[in-house]
């Protein structure tokens, strides 16, 4: 597994890592994601956010999309954007879990912890994306 990383204008970073199609595919992204803000300069209890959201989005790809294919991270301007694009056309719904459901609150916790977050389609499928405040 390979982390490519581009510089592209202004103090954007972009990192993009191709994603396993198995149940690996969630704890890579978190150590890349971590080692990515780590390098950044980033820390601190909003990091855990960031790391959990990856979690839920990554997970959500892998279980209801159809293929996970990769996440892209960019910072610019204190402000984190990760997307992740599976081959899926299934629109995510934000969904009231059952209080008694072990399941289905990834998005609700995407919903919580990130500043905004959405979907947009894409050649292929779609991506996911979420937005962080982070200094």
């Amino acid at each position: 597994m390979t982390m490519s990383k581009t510089r592209s204008e202004g103090t954007s970073t972009v990192v993009s890592l191709p994603l396993p199609v198995d149940v690996t595919a969630p704890a890579v992204a978190r150590q890349a994601v971590r080692a990515t803000l780590s390098g950044l300069g980033l820390d601190g209890p909003e990091v855990d956010d960031v790391l959990l959201a990856t979690s839920e989005l990554v997970t959500n790809a892998f279980e209801h999309g159809e293929k996970p294919d990769r996440l892209d991270v960019e910072y610019a301007d204190g402000r984190l954007t990760l997307r992740v694009y599976d081959s899926g056309s299934g629109r995510p719904k934000l969904k009231e879990p059952s209080p008694m459901a072990a399941r289905s609150r990834g998005l609700q916790l995407v919903h919580a912890l990130s500043d905004d977050w959405g979907f947009e389609p894409c050649k292929g499928g779609k991506y996911v994306w979420a937005v962080f405040s982070l200094r």
